[in-house]
């Protein structure tokens, strides 16, 4: 939900302080540890406070009765979804998908009529975002928009297939981009969108070599996609396509769409490559193109904001499974054995903790949004030390970006500044270095300590999907098409409390999603591990 919440008023009371911490996690998910603590302030003549939320279009002020209705209607045009149609005059025809053809009359009297079967999703149709009604803030992973945890609806667009279409298939060329790093279902999402769009009757289909580079790299040439081409791509792990990470001007990308003459792009990409959707689908509008731009979120680190999940880090938690149980195995095995996973999390640590919660065998789970101490009383070095006094061995579960993440917890290590090409922060190695403080520990105590370090990072990347990814990346996919077909540009094709949804991409650009510390989930973990508080 993005919204800010902010107070005016000439005192500071403890829902002061609920505000800054609920306006953190309200726009990212997680409360920052270095936000600013309320301090009281004497005043000569007692005032009331008012307290206000800033949206991205709207002040809303909760001392107004009309404050919901206002806050709705904001929240309806921000995730009004954007069309082709906003910007040409094109009268809808009769979809070309129809699933009447895989039906067979019955020869029952009573049964319904094939041609009143109905398969397809109605425009007004919407799915909600929350399902929670939180009665306070201090409810745990409470996520609130007023003080009061006021229940306020908030809907979405639901994904699927229309009645009416605004592209005639024949004449379309479709084009599929992966970008970023590896993440399994890749194969899966791309053989779905090939499938669905020859479901429509579409016949140019191609895929963009190496992700935007594709776009101007000389030697670099686009690939024409079929059904037959695609059918088993799904077995193996990696991208067909191949991917890169970043790439050229956004202004340069659409000169290539208009002289390929492409008019349906799917983006296949996490966070970064959302956002590069999301100009060229702002460059497409003002040069008043009819190309639709549809995303497909990919990102091991589930960290993009408002959805249930991306595909790809189930298969990520799984895999990262194997890893814990090896480390496990290797500790257990050994004398003083420490076994030490690091797990992919760039600024989150949802793979971290799952693979903690379903392994049931890590003893200390650390990631980005919790801060923690190694050195000290209540330093995790002083509690692997107890761990191999209480019972001899023990495993840690360590993400990338832990201790590294200054607004969100003190750092450990130096951060260089550094970005990648897709403009991702470069981190240094918490992994390595986490190794040689255990090492150093032990040895300055006096205690032999085994330290089995593993990091899976390019074994999870590069597997395939697992069934429920598989499932995910199949819907995913046929959603896409079906939102190009039906008009819509600039979105992508989510899962939201468990129903199939299009957000608007600046939606799910905002800020990363990061781990709730006081949410439910986290709470899981650490009774599972057994781990204290390491501040």
């Amino acid at each position: 939900m993005a919204a800010a919440v902010k107070t005016s008023g000439g005192f500071c009371n403890t829902q002061q302080q609920w505000l800054h911490s609920t306006r953190d996690l309200f726009l990212h998910g997680s409360t920052r540890s270095n936000a600013k603590e309320c301090k009281s302030k004497k005043t000569k003549k007692p005032t009331s406070l008012c307290v206000k939320a800033t949206s991205a279009k709207v002040e809303l002020d909760f001392n107004d009765p009309s404050w919901k209705q206002k806050f709705q209607e904001d929240w309806d045009n921000r995730f009004n979804l954007p069309r082709i149609t906003d910007i040409y005059d094109l009268k809808p025809r009769p979809t070309t998908f129809s699933l009447k053809k895989q039906r067979t009359p019955t020869g029952d009297e009573d049964s319904t009529p094939m041609d009143m079967w109905n398969g397809y999703v109605n425009n007004d149709d919407r799915a909600l975002m929350k399902v929670i009604k939180y009665s306070s803030p201090t409810s745990a992973g409470a996520e609130c928009i007023d003080p009061d945890c006021s229940w306020v609806e908030q809907w979405v667009h639901r994904a699927g297939p229309r009645k009416d279409i605004y592209y005639e298939p024949n004449e379309v060329k479709a084009a599929i981009v992966t970008c970023g790093g590896l993440c399994p279902g890749l194969n899966d999402v791309i053989r779905q969108v090939v499938f669905t769009l020859e479901t429509y009757g579409v016949k140019n289909i191609v895929g963009i070599p190496f992700g935007f580079r594709g776009f101007f790299e000389k030697g670099l040439k686009e690939m024409p996609l079929s059904r037959n081409l695609v059918e088993n791509i799904n077995l193996a792990g990696g991208s067909f396509l191949g991917v890169s990470r970043g790439g050229p001007k956004t202004s340069e990308i659409v000169d290539s769409i208009q002289a390929r003459r492409i008019d349906m792009l799917f983006v296949l990409g996490g966070n970064g490559t959302h956002a590069g959707a999301n100009a060229i689908h702002d460059e497409c509008r003002k040069r008043k193109l009819k190309v639709s731009v549809v995303a497909v979120p990919k990102t091991i680190d589930n960290d993009i904001p408002l959805m249930d999940k991306t595909f790809g880090f189930d298969t990520a938690v799984e895999e990262a499974q194997r890893a814990i149980n090896s480390a496990y195995i290797e500790a257990r095995s050994a004398y003083h054995g420490i076994g030490l996973v690091k797990l992919m999390g760039r600024s989150s640590g949802f793979i971290a903790m799952h693979a903690s919660l379903s392994s049931g065998q890590v003893d200390v789970c650390l990631i980005p949004e919790v801060s923690f101490a190694l050195d000290g009383e209540y330093g995790v070095l002083q509690h692997l030390e107890q761990l191999i006094k209480n019972k001899g061995f023990c495993v840690v579960c360590v993400a990338e970006a832990a201790g590294q993440v200054s607004e969100l917890s003190v750092e450990l290590l130096q951060n260089s500044g550094a970005t990648d090409a897709s403009g991702n922060a470069i981190l240094s190695d918490i992994g390595v270095h986490m190794q040689q403080k255990i090492k150093t520990h032990f040895k300055g105590i006096g205690v032999h300590a085994d330290i089995k370090y593993i990091d899976p990072t390019y074994m999870v990347r590069a597997c395939r999907a697992n069934a429920s990814d598989a499932i995910l990346c199949t819907v995913l996919g046929q959603n896409a098409v079906h939102g190009a077909f039906a008009g819509f540009s600039g979105i992508t094709s989510c899962i939201c409390n468990t129903h199939y949804v299009y957000l608007p991409v600046t939606q799910v650009i905002t800020a990363p999603k990061r781990v709730n510390h006081k949410g439910r989930m986290w709470h899981r973990c650490l009774t599972s591990t057994g781990q204290p508080d390491f501040r």
